[in-house]
């Protein structure tokens, strides 16, 4: 995973942002101890790609992972980008950090260095909707939260889901349903619905992250009826996690959806197997990230809601397989409204 981009201590335009944007750093621990819908740890392993500039996927997608990715494009709202707050649009940009470790949703391209993916396309119609240069920081999972904080970063477009502890320091703008994926080799029978499907197999899982909430939930329920758990394993790289998979080593892999599509239609020995909301036992969502309170959510709301309404946001989804999780409509969501805005029972049981 790539470094964290250098904070620019030089510029005007983030001390100003620092100093009135800056919030108690130990605020921060709950917010860490959940994970988002990502797997920050979920990256391109065991792709198809083989330094290719192009995969095409037996879904129909032929992904484009070369440095040159002809972004689809969107046109200023003059009327959005009146409504820039002053202190983020006085640069003429959007900063926006990722976190480049998923495909098909944030990751580097070819040279290794250029980060692309859905996540980057997606913060591209709202940059141009606002009128603004978008200037993409990679960072360190770890580090998004505290930089968004001291001002570093203007929004996270790094498939962050909403969550109660998150509200309380971030305000949302949503984009993209949160789903979860399992999947195993192709030969497998398995079909994962909940957590009497999971007892007693090998099932690995990034650490800290909300897939090992869900399992760990689910093992506490198997035990509790008397059935035999999961085992749950750890792995230090993405390339071993799909490596003991393929080889059988563990059973199962679960990981966020859209790259569990990515691998079943790239690879021929890999398929998906079930599929959770990354909210069980509620529904989340993915959205862009902002500083709570700094008034730049509602604006984004609105900058893709637009996109939705001139399908250039359907464009970006389908350009990376992954329309299904396609929104009809942006929300903002703070924390005075995150109670309202959550939708019930998580849909466990869909297989793809």
């Amino acid at each position: 995973m790539a470094l964290s981009a250098p904070p620019r201590p030089s510029s005007p335009r983030f001390r100003s942002r620092r100093s009135l944007a800056a919030l108690p750093a130990v605020v921060l621990s709950s917010a860490l101890a959940l994970s988002a819908c990502s797997d920050p740890g979920a990256s391109a392993a065991g792709s198809a790609t083989g330094g290719a500039a192009t995969t095409a996927g037996r879904n129909g997608v032929v992904y484009n992972t070369s440095p040159d990715q002809q972004r689809i494009r969107a046109d200023k709202d003059a009327a959005l980008a009146a409504k820039v707050p002053a202190l983020i649009g006085r640069d003429g940009k959007l900063t926006v950090a990722t976190t480049a470790g998923s495909i098909p949703l944030s990751f580097h391209a070819t040279d290794d260095k250029t980060p692309i993916g859905s996540e980057l396309d997606i913060a591209q119609l709202v940059a141009d909707k606002l009128g603004l240069e978008l200037d993409i920081q990679v960072t360190s999972w770890e580090n998004w939260p505290l930089k968004t904080q001291s001002g570093d970063f203007e929004a996270v477009f790094s498939n962050v889901g909403i969550n109660k502890d998150r509200v309380k320091l971030f305000d949302f703008a949503s984009y993209r349903a949160a789903y979860m994926g399992f999947e195993a080799k192709k030969s497998s029978t398995y079909n994962i619905r909940g957590a009497d499907d999971i007892s007693g197999l090998k099932v690995s899982v990034g650490s800290g992250t909300n897939q090992e909430k869900i399992l760990l939930a689910w093992n506490k329920e198997l035990e509790a009826r008397g059935k035999e758990p999961a085992s749950l394993q750890y792995y230090s790289s993405d390339a071993d996690t799909i490596l003991a998979l393929s080889s059988g080593r563990t059973d199962l892999n679960i990981a966020p959806y859209p790259s569990t599509v990515y691998r079943e239609n790239t690879r021929d020995d890999l398929k998906i197997v079930g599929k959770v909301n990354a909210g069980w036992p509620s529904e989340t969502l993915v959205a862009a990230t902002t500083l709570k309170g700094n008034g730049l959510a509602p604006v984004i709301t609105e900058a893709l809601n637009s996109a939705i309404k001139d399908g250039s946001y359907g464009k970006v989804l389908d350009r990376w397989g992954l329309s299904e999780e396609a929104l009809p409509e942006s929300k903002t969501v703070t924390e005075a409204n995150f109670a309202s805005t959550r939708t019930g029972a998580a849909q466990t049981g869909a297989s793809k």
